[in-house]
């Protein structure tokens, strides 16, 4: 009886160890559940933000298409937070038309087509540094309008294309940048013509075809300028071959002001060199002047002055060949940029750089001048006559003895004299003596 009443007062206690048990084990399987959780959703957001390549506000998309099509009114800003090989295609949420991409100093690069399309109607504003590498595709189709402000843009093809339809007309505008490549501009398949497109800065390296009639060059840097001279606005004109700090040239041609410049303003003739009349060509390839390349404008010298110039040049010809003296001469040469077509420049030996296009300008009339010096002659000594072959040399005076024999003479001359001052002096004492005796 005891042992039963004590089994039965046992079993309780047990009971209560045993629930407290389960409770503590339960606690803690959910405490490990709810970590696990927790750490599983930390991960997952690591991971998404990780994949994220493009961010519009605050959010962050794995996608730069994705990021494109969240733009709102409010932040219209799409900003490049990696470097991505995707095509994109400026399509915003609907009512949207402008959209602005930052590069960020990323680079986004094709994957199969355009890097960067701009639909017809759509407005698209390239920001940032950073690179848009087309590879074998071009950089950006446009048939919409493109601002380009800064950044690097390549390509192995064709850099930027654009189209001009009957329904709708590409615009394009670039202020600032980097752009490279084979050709720099053309037309997309199925356009009629280029569009509007205006360069305002950049540098731009690569060829621009001819027969872009609505491109319009206002500034920049070139480094072809095979086909620029008409796209280049009225007075505007290439300034080649900018000079670094070290005096080397980087090659490329710049836009600005219609200008003439001469290397060799003033130049020396030597006529012991040998001298000859000198035609426009000549005079402007000896002086080293030239105009800023555009084709609308001719170089022209003064037709007085350069005959001025070769009638002094005949003059030191013939001085030299009769061995005559010839003073230094010097003379101004005026050289003026004129309007392709003008009526005063039809004469090729005074002109160059002609081209087909007319416009107007107010750099009318813009010249310098340059110098030519002729160096002076002196005139020869005369070599000393030789005497004629056949003529008996006239005899010349005997020289009078310069040795002994001469002092020999003069004593026996002053011993004459004395001799005969002696007699005169006897016969006069002779005569008076004879007198006084009389």
């Amino acid at each position: 009886m005891r042992s039963h009443e004590k089994r039965v007062n046992v079993c309780p206690r047990t009971q209560g160890k045993y629930l407290v048990s389960v409770v503590l084990t339960a606690v803690f399987a959910i405490a490990s559940l709810f970590g696990t959780l927790l750490f599983s959703a930390d991960a997952v957001a690591d991971a998404a933000e990780s994949q994220a390549v493009a961010q519009v506000g605050n959010a962050t998309y794995a996608s730069v298409q994705e990021a494109i099509g969240h733009t709102s009114m409010k932040n219209a800003t799409v900003t490049l937070l990696t470097d991505v090989a995707e095509s994109v295609t400026i399509t915003p949420l609907k009512g949207m038309r402008n959209v602005t991409f930052d590069l960020n100093g990323h680079v986004l690069q094709a994957d199969g087509s355009a890097v960067i399309t701009v639909p017809a109607n759509m407005q698209l504003t390239i920001t940032g540094p950073g690179t848009v590498a087309g590879g074998t595709q071009p950089a950006v189709d446009c048939r919409g309008t493109l601002h380009v402000k800064s950044g690097t843009f390549t390509s192995d093809a064709t850099l930027m294309r654009f189209a001009e339809t009957d329904e709708t007309s590409a615009q394009g505008s670039f202020s600032d940048g980097t752009f490279i490549a084979p050709t720099l501009f053309n037309l997309l398949d199925d356009a009629k013509n280029l569009g509007y497109v205006t360069v305002r800065g950049g540098e731009y390296r690569g060829m621009i075809p001819a027969g872009l009639n609505t491109l319009a060059l206002l500034s920049g840097s070139f480094s072809d300028s095979s086909n620029l001279a008409p796209y280049l606005a009225d007075s505007l004109g290439l300034i080649p071959d900018g000079t670094s700090g070290d005096g080397t040239g980087d090659g490329m041609f710049h836009i600005g002001d219609l200008a003439i410049s001469s290397k060799q303003a003033s130049v020396e003739l030597d006529p012991v060199d040998g001298l000859q009349r000198l035609s426009a060509d000549d005079l402007l390839n000896l002086t080293e002047t030239q105009l800023n390349g555009i084709a609308d404008y001719l170089l022209v010298v003064d037709s007085d002055q350069l005959q001025a110039l070769n009638d002094q040049i005949d003059s030191a010809i013939q001085a030299v060949g009769k061995r005559k003296a010839f003073e230094v001469v010097s003379q101004n040469i005026t050289i003026t940029a004129v309007r392709n077509g003008a009526d005063d420049v039809i004469d090729a030996n005074s002109s160059r750089g002609a081209g087909p296009q007319l416009r107007t300008s107010d750099h009318d009339g813009i010249s310098a001048q340059v110098a030519v010096t002729i160096k002076a002659v002196a005139e020869p000594e005369k070599p000393e006559e030789p005497g004629k072959p056949g003529d008996p040399e006239k005899p010349g005076k005997p020289e009078m003895p310069r040795s002994g024999s001469a002092v020999q003479a003069l004593a026996i001359i002053s011993l004459l004299l004395v001799i005969a001052s002696a007699i005169c002096a006897y016969a006069t004492v002779h005569l008076q003596s004879s007198r006084l005796h009389n």
